[in-house]
């Protein structure tokens, strides 16, 4: 493993076909460069990045497609990067799987509103077929997808479920993009160019073993909170218990409706109850009308769990450990970590400890807008798929 070299990049290199890298250079032709030169090699077979906003993205389209060339790269905007060496902001970071290990197919959805099952099923048999061509492994058995959605499309919901009844008993992960927290601009990357109101799905067969999953730290309260008015299509809800939406939740916990913000939302999230689990409904912002906006879904008569957190990085070194004991040391994790739990850990000082723990995991991803895990839109969860090694021969 190399370090930060002159402040700009890091690699980790392994002998199971996953490199990864990073790059804090603001240029978009030298960051690029500069991820080319550490991760580019002849069985290179596909690269995935995950880039801070604040890049001029057209800019950085055409110098990936210069840097790699034909290699196949798919990718998006991030509200934060996980890099070999933890947590940044404003850089770009990116994994190249091995051809010789990995059979890796895309497609990009850009019609999210008529993502139907005929297509979603059209769409899922094409990645696999070509998947089987590459003969890597069984892939029935050794595969899994990789979504990345606009975050500010409101579509994850209809999109996710459709994909997920298609790919049956192949396990789903993914991240919704994100733009450095201004909840302006999202974007996914593919076929050499940026998107939005797109989504973007990887299959990815390999012999490695690997396991997805999701873990939160958040517990439930007694406190019920039932929707009683919603904007379904705008994700915001203008009451609560028959009362404004903003007002109720301002009570519960304990805050005036003006020192409502991203950092109180983290540490009081909701969550909806379903099938014995609890699947967190982060709040995005509180209107001038008192409503509030959700980065999920909401519907009119749910039931709303009040949550409290747990310790975070108990619960990340717990969620690691048990990786490490079903799979071995990880070669790589890619991770989509809910931007809500940066914030809570930055608001604790916790951010470094965090770092130093997804380091020696080897994890790389980004902060998202929201996460998906087997057709489900969530938040505040750490969400991925974590890599074990070959075993000796």
């Amino acid at each position: 493993m190399q370090r930060w070299r002159n402040g700009v990049v890091t690699i980790n290199s392994t002998d199971n076909g996953i490199r990864t890298a990073a790059s804090r250079h603001a240029d978009p032709a030298q960051a690029a460069a500069e991820l080319a030169s550490q991760l580019h090699h002849p069985n290179a077979g596909f690269l995935l990045f995950f880039c801070s906003a604040e890049y001029p993205l057209e800019a950085l389209a055409t110098a990936l497609g210069a840097a790699f060339g034909e290699l196949p790269i798919s990718g998006c905007t991030t509200a934060g990067e996980l890099t070999p060496q933890g947590y940044e902001r404003g850089s770009i970071v990116a994994i190249c799987l091995d051809q010789r290990f990995f059979a890796v197919e895309t497609a990009l959805i850009d019609d999210l509103e008529g993502f139907d099952l005929a297509v979603a099923q059209s769409l899922v048999d094409t990645l696999l077929d070509h998947c089987r061509q590459q003969a890597v492994a069984p892939v029935n058995e050794h595969s899994f997808a990789l979504t990345l959605l606009d975050g500010l499309s409101s579509r994850e919901e209809q999109v996710l479920a459709t994909l997920d009844a298609a790919l049956g008993r192949i396990p789903s992960f993914g991240g919704s993009a994100g733009d450095d927290n201004h909840l302006s601009h999202t974007h996914v990357y593919a076929n050499g160019r940026f998107h939005t109101q797109a989504a973007v799905v990887v299959m990815i067969n390999t012999q490695l073993p690997f396991e997805v999953f999701s873990t939160h730290h958040l517990r439930p309260l007694a406190h019920k909170l039932v929707v009683t008015a919603v904007d379904h299509e705008q994700r915001r809800v203008h009451e609560l218990n028959g009362l404004p939406a903003a007002q109720l939740y301002a009570e519960l916990v304990g805050r005036p409706v003006a020192a409502l913000d991203p950092v109180v939302f983290a540490q009081h999230p909701l969550a909806v109850r379903l099938g014995g689990q609890h699947y967190i409904r982060s709040i995005q912002r509180v209107n001038d009308d008192d409503s509030l906006s959700f980065y999920c879904a909401v519907e009119n008569g749910i039931v709303l769990t009040a949550m409290q957190p747990a310790p975070l990085l108990e619960n990340l070194a717990t969620m690691l450990a048990r990786v490490e004991a079903r799979l071995g040391a990880p070669v790589a994790i890619l991770g989509c970590d809910c931007f809500l739990r940066r914030m809570a850990l930055e608001s604790l000082g916790q951010l470094a400890q965090a770092s130093m723990l997804l380091r020696h995991a080897n994890v790389v991803g980004f902060n998202t807008y929201g996460e998906q895990h087997h057709g489900m839109h969530v938040n505040q969860t750490f969400t991925g798929v974590a890599f074990g090694a070959l075993p000796a021969s």
